[in-house]
């Protein structure tokens, strides 16, 4: 069965095309567009016009190529930004134009066991369960642990995007800029942790989304993004310690010249990989397995079955 699953988050939106058969799904495209859905909405409450815009013109090729692919069944979910936004009404009234389904807005709790699903599927054989899976987004940052299904998850309002606009305002972030960033996701990571591994009890931590696989193709030293030697490669705890201080004390036009760096993503990586450094402390995580299957894996899984 060939179907189509679309992940649109506070940051990007994202196409999986896939034949599904058995237990086997087999890519046929998947693309990411940087369109900052969510600009904003943690102060104003509202997804803006030119958002809301961005959005359109993405989901408008999105559309096309799905309809090219031939794809049986198409699920879109919507997350973080959508949650959040008072106007989500106009977002859902332009999707359902375009694509010809709604966007599901979902719970954090939902989202997490999608992305749990994409995650674990495919691990490598000698990584050992329960697994302790993060999806670090713009708006938020979801936590599951399980083995073969999901025994508890927890979403909170940390992402990228949002501690940006929150707290790291200069270019590079100041020190006192860095440290309520911090305190800020600390808090929710505790508040997270003790929901879904208070005993610290998961033994594989598995980490999902562009601010993960973005610093792990740091660590490899990567000259360009390369998807096949960053999916499941394992980064160490003083290795995402060390480009997470050198992302927060380098200017945006640094970032940029890094050549993994999407330019889109430039500007909140450094709170990305905040998120990151702080969970691993918190959860005593040595390392981190990078993946990148995730979210938009459960979601063409789940609307195969």
């Amino acid at each position: 069965m060939r179907v189509a699953g679309i992940d649109c988050g506070t940051n990007s939106i994202r196409l999986l095309v896939a034949d599904i058969e058995g237990d086997s799904l087999t890519d046929v495209v998947r693309r990411m567009e940087i369109v900052r859905l969510g600009e904003g909405v943690d102060r104003t409450g509202r997804l803006s016009d030119a958002a809301l815009e961005r959005t359109r013109k993405a989901l408008t090729d999105y559309a096309a190529q799905i309809a090219g692919l031939g794809a049986e069944r198409v699920r879109m979910v919507a997350t973080s930004a959508s949650r959040d936004a008072a106007n989500a009404d106009e977002f859902t009234a332009m999707v359902t134009g375009i694509l010809g389904v709604a966007p599901e807005v979902i719970t954090g709790e939902e989202e997490a066991a999608l992305s749990f699903g994409g995650a674990v599927r495919g691990l490598p054989a000698d990584v050992e369960a329960p697994f302790l899976v993060a999806d670090i987004g713009g708006g938020s940052t979801e936590l599951v642990r399980g083995s073969r299904s999901v025994d508890a998850a927890r979403s909170v309002d940390v992402g990228c995007v949002r501690m940006t606009e929150r707290h790291l305002h200069d270019d590079p972030p100041t020190m006192a800029e860095i440290e309520a960033a911090t305190a800020d996701i600390g808090a929710a990571i505790d508040t997270a942790l003790a929901t879904v591994d208070p005993d610290h009890g998961a033994r594989t931590l598995v980490g999902l989304a562009g601010s993960v696989t973005t610093v792990t193709a740091l660590v490899l030293g990567l000259e360009d993004y390369d998807s096949t030697r960053i999916h499941h490669a394992r980064i160490s705890y003083a290795d995402v310690v060390r480009v997470t201080e050198e992302l927060l004390a380098e200017t945006r036009a640094e970032r940029l010249a890094h050549g993994v760096m999407h330019p889109g993503r430039a500007d909140v990586i450094g709170a990305g990989a905040l998120i990151l450094r702080v969970l691993m402390e918190r959860c005593g995580a040595e390392e981190v397995i990078a993946s990148e299957h995730d979210i938009l894996d459960g979601i063409a899984w789940s609307v195969a079955g």
